[in-house]
């Protein structure tokens, strides 16, 4: 399997063949060679930054000798007329990197801005906000890396790195019973060691588990806030706990307050605004 940084360097390079194509030749018929110039990272919209060492990664990959000064690191709350970064070197270089860093760093910032909201929501309980897998294709590793900056916790990263049994898998797998034995079967027989989470969607599915025992996490899937308060005191800590499914900005503080130890919210990804910034000549 590949590592980030390989991951990192195949979405780069990918990215500048879908941007530059065969050249681009809007900079190369009007800008010098030996041209060189500065241009900073002017932020427009008050957030979260993220995104400086991707950004730095991206300048490097295309062209080494590009020099970035770094005034602002990741996970600093910025303000509309800051300036993040410097970055001088060859004037092609600094046009042809502007638009792929730009589109990492506002996407990356969004991610963290509306990460960070979420985390100083549930200030004073012991509740983590989680991620999901509802990220952009290709894009994965860059808005969980967000998440995290943002003060959010990485759920799991792919189908690889842990077993989650949700309602699916206990249907076609014949119940709960079925899906957790067969779970342990497969994790012996291939000498792996994964955390077991299963998602239950009812008090009847939930002691099911809890008969059955063989699990790290339990997942409750669309329980309302008094509900979850049942179910947590029913567990009584003998799993840790998440709260899944429908949970909102206006509603995950009262999750939190019922005492479950996670809440996993698809929105940290799959619908964030781009924080605002752009990447002047100076």
């Amino acid at each position: 399997m590949l590592s980030v940084d390989q991951l990192e360097d195949k979405l780069i390079d990918l990215a500048f063949s879908e941007d530059i194509g065969d050249g681009d030749h809007t900079t190369l018929c009007c800008i010098p060679e030996d041209a060189m110039g500065k241009s900073h990272l002017l932020i427009k919209e008050n957030g979260v930054l993220a995104g400086v060492e991707v950004a730095k990664r991206v300048f490097n990959r295309f062209d080494p000798t590009m020099q970035v000064e770094v005034l602002m690191q990741d996970g600093t709350e910025v303000r509309v007329g800051d300036i993040a970064m410097i970055v001088t070197g060859k004037v092609r270089s600094l046009l042809q990197t502007e638009r792929l860093m730009l589109n990492i760093m506002q996407r990356m910032s969004g991610i963290a801005t509306q990460t960070r909201k979420y985390v100083k929501l549930l200030e004073g309980t012991n509740t983590r906000v989680l991620d999901t897998r509802k990220t952009t294709p290709g894009l994965r590793m860059l808005e969980k890396q967000a998440v995290k900056i943002g003060g959010g916790t990485n759920h799991r990263i792919g189908l690889f790195d842990m077993i989650l049994l949700k309602d699916n898998h206990v249907d076609f797998a014949g119940g709960i019973a079925n899906a957790i034995n067969r779970c342990h079967d497969y994790l012996e027989k291939n000498q792996l060691d994964l955390k077991i989470e299963i998602e239950v969607r009812n008090f009847d599915e939930l002691q099911q588990v809890l008969d059955c025992g063989g699990v790290d996490r339990i997942m409750l899937d669309n329980f309302t806030v008094a509900d979850t308060k049942k179910a947590v005191d029913i567990i009584a800590g003998r799993y840790e706990t998440e709260s899944s499914g429908g949970i909102t900005f206006d509603t995950i503080r009262s999750y939190a307050e019922q005492g479950v130890d996670f809440v996993s919210v698809g929105a940290l990804t799959h619908s964030v605004k781009g924080l605002d910034m752009s990447f002047k000549a100076c």
